[in-house]
């Protein structure tokens, strides 16, 4: 064995001999030797340069100082609860803060609990740390972590970039800083979350029981309603069941009148003969009250017949000259013998009344009551027939009064219009008639 100088450690001969003789290939061996060789000869060595591996770090391999932020972050307290109890069942009676000292005590070393605690979290963020695979460098971690940040999945995040093998100790650091800064403005959060919540359940109440005083009416609404349908349904029931048996007794009746009708077959005319009967007996009674008026008005008339009939004859002069209005008068009965006065309108009580006064002067009366009850078609004919016509504008339709107007108009007809309908007022009107006539005959032809 060759001696060596105190000065230069045996390492750095053999150090020296293996580089001036390997390659690339053979380095890493001669590195490993010579720390071997330094180790057996006790010589103090340089402390290696940290190589990092690609492999990602588990928990318990995690800074002591990290514990803290990843237990309280990445998991709920009943969740690490339930993994720390059925490992540890001492701390079952723990409040929380115990609980959480006591997971970051037992994560410092690979236990039982630190490996449940490691699958809880792998299993957790299982795709976020599958996403994780495709970043290579502390600058591209450092990227991810800052927009972890600015999001809401910041535990993935946490989780992901301490166990990552490019987590360098700044990058922990930062991180640290971070989780702190975002723990403070949880708290503030929170602060604000609880009073948004205690005035959320606040109105919360106070619509709830608003809620239950609506249902409450539309409850009672309901029932009402459901009332009221059970009723009209019945109801119905009941009516249906009222036009069955009125549809029965009509087919019933029908069968019977059907069955009357063979027997009798001439039941039909029979009951068309019994409603004439009945009219023409109303004609009659009708017609029985008329005579009757018109027998009380004679009689009312008779006593003025007899008080003028007691009159002195006037004294005749034969040297005083004839005034024309009396002798028109004389020769009124003249003038209308043997001519057909029509008298359109008037009251149906007084037609024998006017009957008589026509009659009486020789004349033929005939009458129309102006569309009331005759047809208007018969008015024509009623004209047509007429040598004079009286017209009681009063109690006649429009289209007669045209009618009456029109025809006299077209024939020359002598035509006197009468205002109000009365006895005295159609013997006027044959006055004016006769006047008229009289006149007409006074004037000497051309």
């Amino acid at each position: 064995m060759c001696q060596t100088s105190s000065s230069t450690p045996l390492s750095d001969l053999i150090r020296r001999g293996f580089t001036a003789a390997d390659d690339a290939a053979g380095s890493d061996l001669a590195r490993a030797v010579a720390r071997q060789v330094e180790a057996r000869a006790g010589v103090a060595t340089q402390p290696a340069p940290v190589e990092r591996s690609s492999r990602r770090r588990r928990l318990w391999e995690l800074p002591r100082n990290v514990f803290c932020p990843v237990l309280g972050t990445c998991l709920t307290i009943d969740r690490l609860r339930r993994l720390t109890v059925a490992v540890l069942p001492d701390c079952a009676a723990a409040d929380d803060y115990e609980l959480h000292c006591r997971a970051i005590a037992e994560s410092a070393r690979r236990s039982e609990l630190s490996e449940r605690l490691q699958r809880e979290l792998d299993a957790r963020f299982e795709l976020a740390l599958r996403q994780a695979r495709a970043i290579k460098g502390t600058a591209a971690l450092v990227a991810h972590w800052r927009q972890a940040c600015a999001g809401s999945e910041v535990a993935a995040a946490l989780w992901v970039t301490l166990t990552h093998p490019d987590c360098d100790a700044a990058l922990e650091e930062q991180v640290q800083r971070d989780i702190h800064m975002l723990q403070h403005q949880a708290g503030v959060g929170v602060r604000a979350d609880v009073q948004r919540l205690d005035a959320l359940q606040r109105e919360n109440g106070t619509l709830g029981r608003e809620l239950a005083a609506a249902q409450q009416r539309t409850t009672q609404m309901l029932a009402e309603k459901s009332a009221q349908i059970e009723r009209q349904q019945a109801e119905l029931v009941r009516l249906r069941a009222r036009l069955i048996t009125c549809d029965t007794t009509v087919d019933e009746l029908r069968a019977q009148v059907a069955q009357l009708e063979e027997a009798s077959p001439a039941l039909r005319s029979r009951q068309a003969m019994a409603r004439q009967i009945e009219q023409q007996q109303a004609r009659i009674r009708e017609l029985e009250m008329r005579l009757q008026d018109s027998r009380r008005q004679l009689q009312a008339q008779r006593p003025v017949e007899r008080v003028e009939a007691a009159r002195p004859p006037p004294v005749s002069v034969a040297d005083t000259p004839v005034p024309p209005a009396v002798a028109a008068a004389e020769i009124a009965g003249e003038d209308l013998r043997d001519k057909a006065v029509l008298c359109v309108g008037g009251r149906t009580a007084s037609v024998p009344v006017y009957r008589q006064l026509v009659e009486v002067r020789g004349a033929r009366f005939l009458h129309h009551d102006g569309g009331e009850e005759d047809a208007a078609g018969q008015l024509d004919a009623h004209l047509a027939a007429a040598d004079l016509v009286i017209c009681q504008a009063g109690c006649i339709s429009h289209n007669a009064y045209w009618r009456v107007k029109d025809h006299c108009r077209r024939t020359g007809k002598q035509c006197v219009f009468v205002e109000r309908p009365s006895a005295s007022g159609l013997v006027r009107g044959l006055e004016q008639a006769s006047s008229a006539a009289a006149a007409a005959a006074q004037v000497p032809p051309n």
